[in-house]
């Protein structure tokens, strides 16, 4: 697969906020928990804690709420949630095996979290499909 096909797909899903394949729910949520996880433990609690007691996103709820999701972690650490959410998307992809450039962040395109997050998902959708 080559990159503009990668970045068709960001074009395509630019707007839609929740996941639909379950197993990649989980792949994401892991991967979130991951992320959070490797900035320490007493970090990973408070972010979980502000997403849901300020932002009422639950961490169940998270891929089903991505716009939400990426909106909290913006109030929550202003522009610093950008190191968080390509933090997350390196999670992601380690999860998914991918390999390469294909999924890589391109810090150049003016595409938002969610929209890497959806193609994501359609990568890893038709790579099931493949297999």
């Amino acid at each position: 697969m080559r990159n503009s096909t990668w970045f068709s797909w960001l074009e395509h899903f630019r707007g839609i906020s929740g996941l639909t394949d379950k197993a990649f729910q989980k792949l994401f949520l892991e991967a979130v928990d991951s992320a959070f996880s490797s900035l320490g433990e007493s970090a990973r609690q408070s972010i979980y804690f502000h997403l849901e007691n300020k932002y009422n996103i639950a961490k169940e709820e998270i891929p089903y709420r991505i716009e939400d999701f990426e909106n909290g972690l913006e109030k929550i650490f202003g522009e610093g949630n950008r190191f968080l959410e390509v933090l997350i998307m390196r999670k992601l992809y380690e999860k998914m095996g991918s390999e390469g450039n294909i999924l890589k962040w391109d810090e150049s395109r003016q595409f938002r979290f969610v929209d890497y997050v959806k193609a994501a998902e359609r990568y890893f959708s038709q790579k099931k499909k493949e297999n």
